[in-house]
């Protein structure tokens, strides 16, 4: 029982490591305004843009927000605050959560169950 229950442990090591090598790290170069220190005027225009778009001037009305009102706080922030919301922004997930992470984990359970239980 020991040496299947090692069995099935590994397995589902290799599966998974498998699984954890599919996600990728992004990098990229950086300007020479961001090595600098320049001012946030990049970041505050994606702020800005952010708020321009249609979804997110709806959300704001149903918030209780004018979106103009945001517009005139986002110019008042400090660039470190701007600097912070903007890479919040752009770290934010686009879309529906990954496939890979339920594929993963449907994939363990049944190889659990094979293994395991079925026996």
């Amino acid at each position: 029982m020991t040496s299947i229950l090692k069995r099935a442990v590994c397995r589902t090591l290799v599966v998974s490591l498998m699984t954890l090598s599919f996600q990728s790290a992004q990098a990229g170069l950086i300007g020479a305004e961001q090595a600098a220190g320049a001012p946030a005027t990049a970041e505050r225009a994606l702020v800005l843009g952010a708020l321009e778009r249609a979804e997110v001037g709806d959300q704001l009305r149903l918030a209780g927000v004018d979106p103009a009102a945001a517009r005139e706080r986002v110019n008042a922030m400090t660039d470190q605050e701007v600097r912070t919301l903007a890479q919040d922004i752009q770290a934010a997930p686009a879309g529906a959560a990954s496939g890979w992470g339920i594929l993963a984990v449907v994939l363990v359970a049944a190889l659990i169950w094979y293994y395991a239980i079925r026996k």
